[in-house]
């Protein structure tokens, strides 16, 4: 019988789509990593991974053999979670893919918190691009999936998590920055330096303008919200964004961040994981801690953020430091 770990090395190439990427999470060289591929060619007798296109892809052998092996490896992870779980112990193996401005500080310490309470639990986390967390979790190469505006579909089962307030962002200079709160009505003609169109945000904010009959300038478009905040910053124009992405700017004074009254736009973030998917006793136990750090922060509305508060007062903090793919 074929080794175990060699058949995790290869789905862990086509799941990671690097030889690198995967050698680093094997504890291997890369040019290992590659070898391992190369004796499995040379075994079956055929090409697994067309390397003459960048990125490579998988040959229909490939595909074929990597959904097989894929499978024997979930089914003696889940073996080896429940093994353990006996003992009460969370040891398995839990990967997770979400978007940046989740995943870079929500995750991070999210992570510390969860691996402290479970040492020998192997978390694996990237970021990636909206479209490409659900097409993860759809392809089932991921256990959950973090990301903004959760839906249901055929294949994908959706948990709200999070619900995050848009505020208005502009630069200290700029006519809007002394205000205390303002209306979508306010930005009548201002210039926006908004999402791209193709991104739910972007649609979200568009239509909520419109309701209000707002007409804007959209001076410039990015996909991510580092960029659009270094461009507020040089007063290219106003954004709107989610609050706790702005949070290190308007400490340091580099933005300022103005609350939209009324009840106002929301970013809310979910859970998302492939329907119908069973999870080992770790994934189950991850998806109960993320669910514990569910909260709302309610806009403000001529008053204090009532969810940043009771969020604060039991540590756990909306980001300090969310940023980048929305």
């Amino acid at each position: 019988m074929m080794h175990l770990k060699t058949l995790r090395i290869f789905c862990d190439v086509v799941g990671q789509r690097s030889f690198s990427r995967a050698a680093d999470a094997n504890g291997i060289s890369q040019s290992s990593a590659s070898q391992v591929v190369h004796q499995l060619e040379k075994r079956l007798g055929v090409k697994l991974i067309d390397r003459s296109k960048r990125p490579f892809v998988l040959t229909p052998e490939g595909d074929t053999y990597y959904e097989g092996c894929r499978r024997q490896v979930k089914q003696y992870d889940a073996l080896i979670d429940r093994v353990r779980s006996m003992q009460e112990e969370v040891a398995g193996r839990v990967s997770v893919a979400s978007i940046y401005s989740v995943g870079l500080h929500h995750m991070n310490r999210y992570l510390q918190e969860f691996l402290s309470q479970h040492p020998k639990a192997n978390v694996r986390l990237e970021y990636q691009h909206p479209h490409r967390v659900r097409e993860l979790v759809e392809e089932d190469r991921v256990d959950l999936g973090l990301v903004s505006y959760p839906k249901s579909t055929r294949t994908i089962t959706a948990i709200p998590w999070r619900e995050e307030p848009m505020v208005l962002v502009c630069a200290p200079t700029h006519a809007l920055a002394q205000r205390k709160s303002i209306q979508l009505s306010d930005l009548n003609g201002a210039k926006l330096v908004s999402f791209e169109e193709n991104l739910t945000i972007r649609r979200k904010i568009d239509k909520a303008l419109s309701a209000q009959r707002v007409e804007v300038e959209v001076s410039m478009e990015f996909d991510n919200i580092e960029t659009i905040k270094r461009a507020v910053e040089i007063d290219a124009g106003v954004a709107l964004l989610p609050e706790p992405t702005v949070t290190r700017e308007v400490e340091t004074g580099t933005l300022v961040s103005v609350p939209l009254e009324g009840e106002g736009l929301m970013r809310p973030l979910g859970i998302i994981h492939r329907r119908g998917k069973e999870f080992g006793t770790t994934t189950l136990c991850f998806l109960d801690f993320l669910k514990s750090k569910a909260v709302t922060v309610e806009p403000i509305n001529g008053a204090e953020r009532n969810g940043k508060h009771a969020e604060d007062a039991s540590g756990n903090g909306a980001s300090k430091s969310d940023s980048s793919v929305t």
